[in-house]
């Protein structure tokens, strides 16, 4: 399968807002074809399960405050945050309006107040456009300050999520409590005693009747304000079918409330109102749950940091740091944000950023990340990112947008559900035409018509996938890999082949010193004493490493990092003269120097026959060798390799294992791509392909009809990962590569490659399960609802009965997804490095 080129890059832009007033898939149907149709949109995403919509939109010919108007005018609200700042540094009301002038100039800001007499400032904006440390910034640029508010930033989904729940429960006892003695009520008489004396007749219609009523209008506000909305827009939902289902039940019994014939269903209309908002309670709190780890990611945030300026440690909120503060950090402290260590040393436990449980140790000089956590000494660092450019800050951004996307599975679903409504309230009018002209009478024709309507439930269908993916996205990033897309997370599990980078993938990049040769070496084979220098390995390291301390060839580079590491002093040489294309000759010590290849000691005449045998050895291996001599006299070998990843053969074995192609993608020479092959038991090699050349190799894989998956660094290996059917980019630890990859590894370890196809497969089957049974039970259970078996299963005709079947419906595909959080990787993880 060939991946569609891309379009050409436009300047888009991208708004997320979060949306409320949704009840079901099909309102998100609604809100997406909405933005679609407005002029300038290129793509609009609305999630259901997340809330949320995404949309790319041309800014010269739209803006976001069109879009929320397209929004709010099919019947649904964008929800703003709004803060309240105390301002400084205002003399008059010149101050309030220019501080207001400029705030609601501001992208994101959608109202901005400004009070001079109390020195405040009321803010509504888009947190997803502009930040409070961005607010502030605005003031401040225009030459005022603010003071920090005394409640810090929540998240503001929790908050939303927590109010929504709150409602439907107090909705759901309010419910409940009614709904007792309107059974009690209804079936008074079929009680084993009798009660008192009244006018039972007129009485108790009229008592139901006035227990009934604000059930019915205060509990279904919500159901019958979604019904409005979906049939203006001419896109009927789930809030239709209960509207019409209830208010027919409720209704009927008014009428023969106050006309005096016929049979009352306030039970059945009061209990329908009970069981739909204990469905949407239930609903929403497994909802909750499946965005634990999206929640858990946007709480790791520090809130203070402690920085030095003009000599003093001060607290500030973390939004307020800057590039170039130094931080300090004490024991047992999450860094606020990222840098560069220039003092201290302690270890730091990385596994909120890289999944990796065991702590890494800290010095001047290394990179630190913000959210991890300071475990044993004091450290100070220069503050490099800040804000949205924080490691943590980019994963939650891949996160949300990888929430707002949709899987293509998603798109079969919602087709089937734009037309499921109709479907069954053609289907609940045949049964009740049917029933009452076979002479059932019009009762039973209401129960049934009721009944279907009630019981269909395209909730479960539109649920199902994207609650599956909130949980397995989230699952990732929990595990340091941040999958950018729903429709990547679908293509992992179809994978055929996956073809590797070798330099800086399945190697490190980074060439080191592999084998240090001497007549000392082996004393099982030790090379001639009579033709060669006699030195120690120690000795000849450190006459290598002088003689390549002042060259740039990243092969001197690896001799003089062992022997610095080995704490071996390398001192100046007294001469130093590079031979481009033969190596270096130095004098240090009263010695003559010669460190290179065959011609530069050819070119000597320096006896090294005798060696041949064991530079083709190494040479074999895909190691690069250098000769050292001293004094006219071979000295020995130094051997040079770019070694292989941790794990990199246990990763590929695995994948081979899964039954996938394992193919490697390189542009060094064949031999030495073999050597790497043969370490990491790899049997196809493209050897010798230039980096323009590698996306035609991944195009050959996919004219063969493979699904192809490309796994690189995401640097010169971009035109590969984009051809490829799903581009799997290392994100070189802090360094995330946003822009290239439809999936990004945190850390550079390629069992993460395993751990992303598993969970794609573990995503599926819950997809696919969840599908399964929400068609399964609307298969099922709306020709039971129309009839089908009566009398045989007579109960199943009733409407409460069906409320609750719906419920249930809903929330069993919801909390099946949600079991996905208990992922863990199959993959036997080792500590010993391949």
């Amino acid at each position: 399968m060939t991946k569609p080129s891309k379009p050409k890059e436009q300047k888009v832009k991208k708004v997320v807002l979060d949306i409320g007033g949704m009840s079901c898939v099909t309102c998100s149907q609604t809100i997406e074809k909405r933005l679609s149709k407005l002029k300038g949109v290129t793509r609009a995403t609305v999630n259901f399960a997340a809330e949320k919509a995404i949309v790319d939109y041309d800014p010269k010919t739209l803006n976001p405050k069109t879009i929320e108007d397209a929004i709010v005018e099919v019947g649904y609200k964008v929800v703003h945050e709004s803060v309240f700042l105390q301002i400084t540094g205002m003399t008059c009301a010149t101050c309030a309006q220019t501080i207001e002038k400029a705030l609601n100039e501001k992208e994101g800001i959608y109202k901005a107040t400004v009070n001079f007499a109390l020195e405040t400032a009321t803010i509504e904006y888009n947190p997803e456009q502009i930040t409070i440390a961005g607010i502030r910034k605005v003031i401040q640029d225009v030459g005022y300050d603010t003071i920090e508010p005394e409640e810090g930033l929540e998240d503001r989904e929790q908050k939303g999520r927590e109010k929504s729940i709150r409602v439907l429960k107090y909705k759901f006892i309010f419910s409940g409590a009614i709904n007792i003695p309107v059974v009690f009520y209804s079936y008074w008489a079929l009680l084993p005693f009798t009660l008192p004396t009244l006018p039972i007749d007129n009485f108790i219609p009229l008592l139901l009747f006035f227990l009934a009523t604000p059930v019915h209008f205060i509990v279904g506000h919500d159901f019958f304000v979604g019904a409005y909305k979906a049939l203006r827009n001419k896109n009927p939902n789930m809030d239709v079918l209960v509207a019409i289902g209830t208010s027919a039940a409720y209704f009927y019994s008014v009428a023969v409330t106050f006309t005096g014939s016929g049979s009352l269903y306030y039970t059945t209309a009061v209990s329908l109102m009970t069981f739909l908002i204990l469905g949407r309670l239930l609903e929403a709190l497994a909802k909750g749950r499946t965005s634990a780890a999206i929640k858990k990611l946007m709480g790791l945030r520090a809130k203070t940091a402690r920085v030095v300026r003009d000599g003093k440690e001060m607290e500030i909120p973390t939004e307020d740091v800057q590039v170039g503060d130094v931080v300090v950090v004490r024991p047992g402290e999450k860094i606020p944000v990222d840098g560069t260590v220039v003092e201290g040393y302690s270890g730091v436990d990385e596994k909120v950023i890289t999944g990796e449980s065991i702590p890494v140790e800290k010095k001047a000089g290394d990179e630190v990340v913000g959210a991890t956590m300071n475990k044993t000494g004091m450290l100070k660092f220069k503050a490099t990112k800040v804000g949205a450019d924080t490691v943590l800050a980019q994963i939650i951004k891949l996160v949300e947008d990888a929430l707002g996307s949709k899987a293509p599975i998603q798109t079969l679903v919602d087709a089937v559900a734009a037309r499921f409504v109709p479907a069954v309230m053609v289907i609940a009018t045949l049964s009740f035409l049917v029933w009452y002209f076979v002479g059932m009478g019009f009762v039973f024709a209401l129960t049934v018509f009721i009944a279907v309507l009630i019981i269909a439930c395209p909730c479960a269908m539109g649920l199902a996938t994207p609650t599956a993916i909130m949980v397995g996205v989230g699952k990732g990033a929990e595990n340091g890999i941040l999958i950018k897309s729903g429709e990547a997370l679908e293509t992992v599990h179809k994978l055929q082949a996956i073809v590797f980078d070798k330099t800086g993938t399945l190697t490190k990049g980074e060439p080191e010193v592999t084998d240090i040769l001497t007549f000392t070496t082996s004393m099982s084979n030790p090379l001639p004493r009579q033709k060669v220098g006699k030195f120690s390995e120690e000795q000849l390291l450190q006459l290598a490493a002088v003689a390549e301390k002042n060259s740039e060839h990243p092969l001197g580079e690896a001799i003089v990092k062992r022997a610095i590491e080995k704490e071996i002093e390398v001192a100046d040489p007294e001469f130093f003269n590079a031979l481009p294309g033969h190596g270096v000759e130095v004098k240090y010590n009263g010695m003559e120097i010669l460190l290179g290849n065959r011609k530069l000691m050819k070119k000597n005449k320096i006896d090294i026959a005798f060696l041949e045998g064991r530079m083709k050895d190494l040479e074999e291996d895909g190691k690069t060798v250098m000769l050292v001599a001293v004094d006219k006299k071979a000295a020995g070998i130094i051997a040079v390799a770019d070694t292989l990843m941790e794990y990199s053969a246990e990763a590929v074995k695995t994948l081979q294992q899964m039954g996938l192609e394992v193919i490697m993608l390189t542009g060094d020479n064949e031999r030495t791509a073999k050597a790497i092959a043969r370490q990491v038991n790899m049997n196809q090699v493209l050897a010798d392909v230039l980096p323009g050349d590698k996306a035609n190799e991944i195009k050959t894989l996919q004219k063969e009809g493979k699904i192809v998956a490309m796994v690189g660094d995401g640097i010169n290996d971009a035109p590969a990962l984009a051809q490829a059917d799903v581009g799997i980019a290392l994100g070189s630890g802090t360094d995330v590569a946003m822009e290239t990859g439809d999936i990004v590894l945190v850390k550079d370890d390629l069992r993460d490659v395993v751990t992303s196809i598993q969970l794609s497969r573990a995503t599926m089957t819950k997809i696919k399960q969840g599908l399964f049974w929400a068609f399964a039970y609307n298969t099922a259970l709306i020709p039971v609802a129309a009839g089908i078996l009566y009398p045989l299963v007579a109960i199943l005709l009733d409407p409460v009965f069906a409320a609750a079947a719906m419920a249930t419906s809903s929330v069993s595909v919801v909390a099946n997804a949600s079991l996905l959080k208990r992922f863990k990787p199959k993959m036997q993880r080792t500590t010993k490095k391949t």
